[in-house]
């Protein structure tokens, strides 16, 4: 697949035109798992602003998902059967997925960034193996996903799931473990090695140290014990006293605000807008660094930063269009909100179960660095199982309901699908609509077009068209329109968003 080279040159400033069909896919792509025909045509003709203010509200008025029953449940809630109890804690794991996978689908913004926050935040669920934590870090990440930076580094610090993941539950003021301030410093605020020492990192573990108590049942919240804890001074950037959390917190975003700003807007630039943020070709610096500087002066509110760049003429460039490679979960849902296609949680359970198949297990990234996304996604297995379960996933829908397909495209095409007898008039707008930037030349939409005309005796198209036939009336074209998706989804620009 060819290597886009960020050549962006575009400004932070704000987009002022009315935006267009692919424009307004552009941003549902990006700050969701894309949008139905009617929901890009309700956005078509608004400008930026309104359309950015709009998600980014509703992002910020969701609740999070419902607390399950279990959410507050410790081992002695599961049955003594190591069985039962087992088959148990699956059976709510596969139950609290799919209730995630449906918020996904669901709530755009919100949940697209609690996604993403939990590949910076990363903790895996095989490693502390209780359904209560993971109820709480989810909880985390949707509450905080478009809050404040510096409450949400905070609290998640804090959460079961954390404090078991990077040891803090052994991290005592006799022995302290470095492993969570290192991770700190070099995954959630700060970068490798990008200001902070070696002897920061031994400090700020004494600092962490105390919460340690367990609990004698298992599953249980780690609490806080004080002679457990190193009361000792402890010099962190420079800062001597008898510091403890939420002083290296505090020590942290006043004496590092630059650095934490640069690294997290170059983090959420790479997602949202270009995987490459290094190239010299275009300014991305300059778009981070006038993100970074909106970001310290709001305090580390995400809002304000990420509003400012989803307005921006820069996200809008042709340049931005099409660029990342889809994950796993893109290759999926994008299809479903795209189709909006009748689906069960059957079918998303499908959508779960397939994404873990090629590389991404929901509440389990690789390790505590995350998915690296992006080129990480494409290899020979992993396109081979893209194109296999996506004509799964096609031929599923088709065979609950084909005539879907043709509302399908009735919807993109309106008047045309109604009344033209051009089957090549028909498929185009189908493609252009399904993929981000089209297909690469003319050549490519031929070919295209012929996939959309296979089941058909050629002989009713010579020249290009039959009087006979239309997209509305035609028996089979329902067929053809599935044949266009399942040849699309082959192709690479359908790996793009």
């Amino acid at each position: 697949m060819e290597y886009f080279i960020n050549c962006n040159t575009s400004p932070l400033s704000e987009y002022a035109g009315a935006l267009n069909q692919q424009q307004v896919q552009h941003l549902y792509r990006r700050l969701g798992f894309s949008a139905s025909v009617q929901t890009i045509n309700a956005g078509t003709g608004q400008t930026a602003g309104a359309l950015v203010d709009t998600l980014i509200n509703q992002a910020i008025n969701l609740a999070p998902l419902p607390a399950p029953v279990w959410a507050n449940w410790n081992n002695s809630n599961y049955p003594a059967d190591e069985d039962a109890a087992r088959q148990l804690r699956r059976a709510q794991q596969d139950e609290w997925e799919l209730a995630y996978a449906n918020s996904l689908l669901n709530n755009n913004l919100r949940d697209r960034l609690s996604f993403f926050w939990s590949n910076h935040f990363v903790t895996e669920l095989d490693i502390y193996d209780c359904n209560a934590y993971l109820y709480e870090y989810t909880n985390c990440l949707q509450r905080n996903a478009l809050g404040n930076f510096r409450t949400f580094v905070s609290e998640i610090g804090l959460t079961n799931a954390m404090l078991y993941y990077l040891d803090g539950v052994y991290n005592n003021g006799n022995n302290p473990n470095e492993n969570y301030a290192r991770e700190l410093y070099e995954l959630f605020s700060l970068g490798d090695g990008n200001g902070y020492t070696e002897e920061d990192i031994i400090e700020t573990a004494k600092a962490l140290t105390g919460y340690v108590e367990r609990g004698e049942l298992g599953c249980e919240t780690v609490m806080f014990n004080p002679e457990r804890h190193d009361a000792g001074p402890k010099t962190i950037f420079g800062q001597t006293g008898n510091w403890g959390y939420d002083d290296v917190i505090n020590i942290l975003f006043t004496e590092r605000p630059n650095e934490i700003a640069e690294f997290i807007c170059r983090k959420l630039y790479e997602f949202f807008v270009h995987p490459d943020s290094r190239d010299d070709a275009g300014n991305a610096q300059t778009i981070i660094s006038g993100m970074a500087a909106t970001f310290v002066g709001a305090n580390f509110e995400l809002a304000p930063v990420l509003s400012q760049l989803f307005k921006s003429e820069h996200f809008y460039d042709d340049d931005a269009l099409g660029v990342i490679i889809k994950s796993p979960y893109d290759v999926y849902f994008n299809i479903m909100k795209e189709t909006d296609f009748a689906y069960s949680d059957t079918t998303v359970a499908t959508m779960i179960n397939y994404s873990g198949l090629l590389s991404q297990r929901l509440f389990d990234p690789v390790d505590v660095a995350g998915w690296q996304r992006d080129r990480s996604w494409i290899n020979t297995n992993f396109m081979i199982g893209r194109w296999l379960t996506m004509e799964d996933v096609l031929d599923s829908f088709y065979q609950g309901d084909n005539e879907q397909f043709r509302t399908f495209g009735l919807d993109i095409t309106g008047n045309d699908g109604l009344t033209s007898n051009n089957p090549d008039v028909i498929a185009r707008p189908i493609i252009d609509f399904i993929l981000p930037k089209g297909l690469l030349n003319e050549s490519q939409y031929q070919l295209a077009f012929a996939a959309f005309r296979s089941d058909i005796d050629p002989t009713y198209y010579e020249g290009g068209n039959d009087e006979t036939w239309t997209l509305a009336t035609w028996p089979q074209a329902p067929f053809q329109v599935f044949l266009l998706l399942t040849y699309l989804s082959r192709q690479p620009e359908y790996q793009l968003k």
